[in-house]
Parts: structure tokens; C-alpha cells; sequence
């Protein structure tokens, strides 16, 4: 049974942030390809956002008992390490990544393509998430919203 649900994590990772973060940008990337990684200032940021990402969908996994997927979510509401300074902050992380791989590559293509993500980020975590994690989760959410900033921050 744990190993299904580390599958399932597995795959939520893959299909959702694996491709707006890593499979889209490469593949804009070509015909360049990888070996046009010129300015370094990038890799920081591509390192400090996958590394962030893998902790948070740890999070979701180890503390939420689900998975970064709607169609298998925590069953838990998940506060603990990066949700207590952001309560995004799996979103947070894919930004840094797309704007690592805009920096590294001198890409005006990747650095739109990072604006026009965080843009959709916000416009569905306002509408869509916070509304169904209010409805899912009551007095929890309202005294997590409370205490923790939607981006970044404590209050």
C-alpha cells in the first residue's frame, strides 16, 4: 500500500511541475539545447528551486498523506517546514526554476513563459485552491491563512 502511494507521488510530480518546470522550458530550449547554458548566475537559482520543490511534494507526501494531484490530495491540511513561511511554496519553487533556466539561457521566451506561469499560479490558487481549502479544511484554513503570507513571509 505505501509503495502505491509513493507512486502516485511520483507521478503527480512528473505530470504536473516536472513538466511546466523542466519539460517545457527544454523543450523550448531546442535546437540550443543545454550546452547554450552560458550566464551561471542561473544554476543557483534552478538548484535552490528543484531542491525546494522536491522538499515540498516530500511534505505533501510524508506529513499530507497525498500527493501534489487533485485527483489524489493530502488528506491533511500541510503546514510544517516551507508551508510556514509561504503557504505556496511548491509554487514559489517552480518559479525559481523557470527563472533559473531564464537567467542561464538569456531567454526572453523562458522569462515570459515564467511570468505568464506565476501569473496562472496566482490567478488558481485565488480562485480555485483557497476557495476548495476553505471548504475542505474550515477553522484549520482560516487560522493557517491567518498566520501564514499566500507568497512569501510571516505575518
Amino acid at each position: 500500500m505505501r509503495s502505491a502511494a509513493f507512486l502516485k507521488a511520483a507521478l503527480a510530480f512528473l505530470a504536473l511541475p516536472g513538466m511546466v518546470a523542466f519539460a517545457v522550458p527544454l523543450l523550448v530550449l531546442t535546437p540550443g539545447g543545454l550546452s547554450a547554458f552560458a550566464l551561471w548566475p542561473g544554476a543557483p537559482l534552478l538548484a535552490a528551486g528543484s531542491f525546494l520543490l522536491l522538499w515540498c511534494v516530500r511534505d505533501f507526501y510524508v506529513e499530507g498523506k497525498g500527493t501534489l494531484a487533485p485527483w489524489s490530495p493530502p488528506q491533511h491540511l500541510v503546514m510544517s517546514g516551507l508551508y510556514r513561511v509561504s503557504r505556496n511554496p511548491m509554487y514559489v519553487a517552480v518559479i525559481l526554476i523557470l527563472s533559473g533556466w531564464a537567467v542561464g539561457f538569456r531567454s526572453r521566451t523562458l522569462t515570459v513563459y515564467a511570468i505568464l506561469v506565476a501569473t496562472g499560479f496566482h490567478l488558481r490558487v485565488v480562485f480555485g485552491e483557497e476557495p476548495w481549502l476553505a471548504r475542505r479544511y474550515g477553522e484549520e484554513w482560516v487560522r493557517y491563512r491567518a498566520s501564514v503570507r499566500r507568497w512569501l513571509g510571516w505575518r
